[in-house]
Formats: structure tokens, sequence, C-alpha cells
């Protein structure tokens, strides 16, 4: 009995560590975007590995004012 309650547990944390990695990732695609994340590699092999799909850069705006001269000119491309 303690074993097939373990298991259960053990499949309930598996379920939502797997639902929130997923929920995170694909929000962090699609909300603003910080200086210092933009163009990520990183963040975006991450993302892609987990939901499967390519952050798209066309439905992202930077978090910061883009206005800013030394901002802007400090971004990679």
């Amino acid at each position: 009995m303690m074993t097939l309650l373990s298991l259960i547990v053990l499949c309930g944390w598996a379920a939502a560590a797997i639902l929130g990695t997923q929920a995170y990732f694909r929000g962090e695609q699609s909300k603003p975007i910080h200086a210092r994340n933009w163009r990520s590699e990183s963040f975006d092999n991450i993302a892609q590995t987990f939901t499967g799909e390519a952050t798209d850069y066309t439905q992202r705006t930077p978090g910061f004012d883009a206005a800013d001269a030394f901002a802007s000119a400090t971004l990679s491309d």
C-alpha cells in the first residue's frame, strides 16, 4: 500500500514539474524580455528543448526603453 502511495506521489510530482516547466518557458517566450536576455542563445536552446518551439522574436517586445541610446547600442544583434 505504501509503495502504491509513493508511486502516485512521485507521478504527481513529475507531472507538476513537467507542466510547470512548460508553462514557465512558454510564458517567458511570449512576454516582454529584459535587455540582458535579448537574443540569449542559452535561453532559446533550453526553451526549445522543453517546449518544442523556437522563440518567435517578432511576437516579443523589449521590456526596456528602446529609445535609450546607450542601452540600444549595447544590445547584440
